[in-house]
């Protein structure tokens, strides 16, 4: 076990036949007597530091041959004593850097930490946050916004502030809870001014009364009028012209209306239905190919009666083109959307937006039908219940169809016959077929951006004919630009000569 032959206790034990116990034993009695023993195997790299440090002290007394003779003994170099010694030496300096090194990488340590149980913490409120307004949304139910000034009652006022409270307590910031409401923060703040809600004080503002009332006097006669024998029957619109013919005024005539319904007299009479206020239909605009289309499909006579043939037809309102046709035997959603898919890969306007507007038929709301379109991104538009003029193109392109010339009266004899005519319609209607909705043109030149060559060649004949006999135009030529965009239902009612050129 002593330098320079030292062995590893286990191969000594295994050579000598002693067992490793005794071995550990008397290196441990070696020690207490002040000898140097290593540890670890033969070999410097195997002494552990004790051994090292214990060897440095054995030859801090030495001089250069007394140190030659120890290393040999040993089994050393004396450069290793060397470095020893200088570790031993630098062991104080070492263990500050080290600590220096240990008190830096601690102290970004805990700045990570802190820095993740913030975005830990920011997390956990952006989320009781998120969960506070879906709460609050689905109690309210509706928000209280709208115009500027509206009137919002006190027990409305006091259920927002509530559930904006519950938002609040949840962990969400109050202006993300008004927010969800539709209103304001200052507007939250003046309602609970003084720590309670306040009513809306408009109500309680004394207001004068109008210069141009009428006096309790006037409205008694504008009731004894409309109550009379010669009135009884009659509504205001006819009392007023009647009393103006015998030189009697007594208010106007929604002064008449209004007297009525205040005394509530102003009731629906007679067998007639009353009007009813239906929603304006939903507006497209189409400023291009591919962007609003229309389908609709209508009975084709057969050849005996109540036997019908069905034409599914689709329609691009911009140019008035038929993008896709088909002739079947019975109505049906899955027909429906063979048709509409074969359009769009026909027209390759598979990846960009596109509106398909239809009537309320089972066909055309189909399950089929509708994820049909929701594959193909096309947004589904459906006409009102029981109106008859909002799909206006598909009707009067069916209109052009049955009128004509060689539209069999007599019907068609088979669904063979029904589709040979059909297509011939479709590639006159689409290649000849000048529409006066579109200045002249055809919907194919139209579709494929070709008319505004051929209506800029009418423009300049026009204007060569006019400069040639200046005397026969007193205005502008003829109007040949191209047709600008085309709406679906707009906004402002169509009148009937623009319902009869969507054909």
């Amino acid at each position: 076990m002593l330098s320079p032959n030292t062995m590893a206790i286990r191969q000594l034990s295994q050579e000598e036949g002693i067992s490793e116990a005794t071995l550990h034993k008397w290196r441990a009695e070696a020690r207490g007597k002040g000898q140097l023993l290593p540890d670890a195997d033969a070999g410097p790299e195997g002494w552990s530091s004790r051994d090292k440090f214990a060897a440095v002290l054995e030859t801090a007394a030495l001089n250069e041959a007394d140190l030659g003779e120890y290393c040999r003994k040993r089994g050393l170099y004396p450069a290793q004593i060397s470095a020893w010694r200088a570790a031993c030496e630098q062991a104080n300096d070492w263990d500050r850097a080290s600590t220096a090194r240990l008190g830096r990488a601690t102290k970004d340590e805990k700045k990570r930490v802190k820095d993740l149980e913030r975005e830990l913490a920011r997390k956990d409120r952006a989320l009781a946050e998120t969960a506070a307004l879906l709460v609050l949304r689905k109690k309210a139910g509706s928000d209280l916004g709208g115009r500027r000034g509206r009137m919002i009652s006190t027990p409305h006022r006091q259920t927002a502030t509530l559930l904006i409270e519950e938002a609040v307590a949840a962990g969400a910031r109050r202006a993300k809870a008004c927010a969800v409401l539709d209103i304001s923060d200052r507007t939250l703040r003046r309602w609970t001014k003084g720590g309670e809600v306040q009513p809306d004080q408009r109500p309680l503002v004394p207001r004068p009364e109008p210069r141009n009332k009428l006096s309790p006097a006037e409205r008694a006669a504008v009731l004894e009028a409309c109550n009379s024998t010669e009135f009884a029957s009659l509504p205001p619109s006819q009392i007023v012209p009647k009393l103006a013919d015998q030189g009697r005024y007594l208010a106007s005539e929604s002064s008449f209306y209004r007297i009525l319904r205040a005394e509530g007299q102003q009731q629906h009479r007679g067998r007639a239905r009353p009007p009813i206020r239906r929603k304006p239909p939903t507006s497209y605009m189409a400023s291009a190919p591919c962007e609003v289309w229309t389908w609709d499909i209508t009975w084709m006579p057969g050849p005996v009666a109540g036997m019908f043939f069905y034409l599914y037809l689709i329609v691009d309102i911009f140019s008035r083109k038929i993008v896709g046709w088909e002739v079947h035997e019975r109505e049906s959603a899955e027909l429906a959307a063979t048709l509409v898919r074969q359009a769009v890969l026909a027209e390759g306007c598979t990846l960009r937006p596109l509106v398909l507007h239809a009537d309320n038929g089972s066909p055309m709301k189909g399950a089929t039908m509708k994820v049909t379109m929701e594959k193909l991104g096309i947004t589904a538009s459906y006409s009102r219940p029981r109106v008859s003029n909002d799909n206006p193109f598909s009707e009067a392109l069916f209109r052009t169809c049955k009128y004509r010339p060689d539209w069999p009266n007599k019907g068609f004899a088979t669904k063979a016959d029904a589709q040979a005519w059909v297509k011939s319609f479709a590639s006159w209607y689409n290649g000849q077929h000048l529409h006066s909705a579109i200045r002249f043109v055809t919907p194919d030149a139209r579709h494929a951006g070709l008319d505004r060559a051929t209506l800029a060649s009418r423009a300049s004949l026009y204007a060569i004919a006019r400069a040639q006999n200046p005397q026969r135009w007193s205005g502008k030529t003829r109007n040949w630009q191209p047709a600008g965009p085309v709406w679906l239902n707009p906004k402002t009612e169509i009148g009937a000569p623009e319902i009869r050129d969507a054909a």
